[in-house]
């Protein structure tokens, strides 16, 4: 049986030449997004790196792109959207414009939050794989893991989550966060896959967002040229009607 860490090799491995050979990577108007921001979330367990190639991909067409410095987004999840919060601010006083923010599994959800606190930052939210409707109904290896790192915060360790995540102040309040509706002014795109391993489909039915089906694995998402089809639309369409922010206004 192979690893988790094997496991996302195998797929990087298979999806990254397919990705470039793709149509859908060539760049065929470089100025296309005119310098709109998008913040990009990764995932539970992963940083800013595994989101490399869709970096890349936008700052080729003009985007401007931006991580968010998250470590390996394993930290408590009031400091993670806090966090995400502060780095929507920076992008958008650089920028002048709304962000849009497209975040990957847990960060989907984490954003999704985020959008909810400070709707006048937000352009639109694209969430890949996210379990909005319940972040703890994942496949239980990914339970196993975030129990485990609870643990090591009970024992000391920095920078994980801790048992108030799960059932404490802080999953009570980003609990009903994550329920209430994303403000009017936010579209929100939801992109699921029956074929995700980790996170139960029906867990990414946003009723606030057009739920869009892909056919990748969990894993593969962030790699799949069938979402980078959709999010080129998508942020096309977003960037051509910016909506300024409160900082630009003079």
């Amino acid at each position: 049986m192979w690893s988790s860490r094997e496991q996302v090799l195998a797929s990087t491995a298979r999806m990254v030449p397919r990705l470039v050979r793709h149509p859908v990577w060539r760049a065929e108007d470089p100025g296309r997004g005119a310098g709109q921001g998008v913040l990009l979330v990764p995932g539970f367990g992963f940083g800013d790196w595994s989101l490399r190639l869709l970096h890349s991909w936008l700052d080729a067409r003009g985007y401007r792109p931006l991580g968010t410095r998250t470590g390996m987004n394993l930290d408590c999840t009031a400091a993670l959207v806090e966090r995400i919060e502060q780095r929507m601010e920076e992008l958008a006083r650089t920028t002048g414009r709304r962000v849009i923010v497209v975040g990957q599994s847990r960060g989907g959800w984490l954003a999704r939050i985020a959008a909810v606190r400070r709707p006048e930052l937000v352009r639109a939210l694209v969430m890949l794989a996210s379990p909005v409707l319940d972040p703890l109904g994942v496949h239980a290896r990914g339970m196993d893991l975030a129990r485990a790192l609870v643990r090591a915060s009970a024992w000391g360790v920095p920078g994980l989550l801790d048992a108030d995540c799960f059932g404490g102040d802080c999953y009570r309040t980003n609990s009903a966060l994550l329920r209430a509706p994303l403000p009017r002014p936010v579209p929100a795109v939801s992109v699921f896959s029956r074929r995700d391993a980790v996170v139960p489909w029906q867990l990414c039915q946003d009723p606030c967002a057009d739920c869009v089906e892909v056919h990748s694995s969990h894993v593969e998402m962030g790699l799949d040229p069938e979402v980078y089809a959709l999010l080129g639309e998508r942020l096309a369409r977003w960037s051509d009607d910016p909506r300024p922010t409160p900082f630009a206004v003079h």
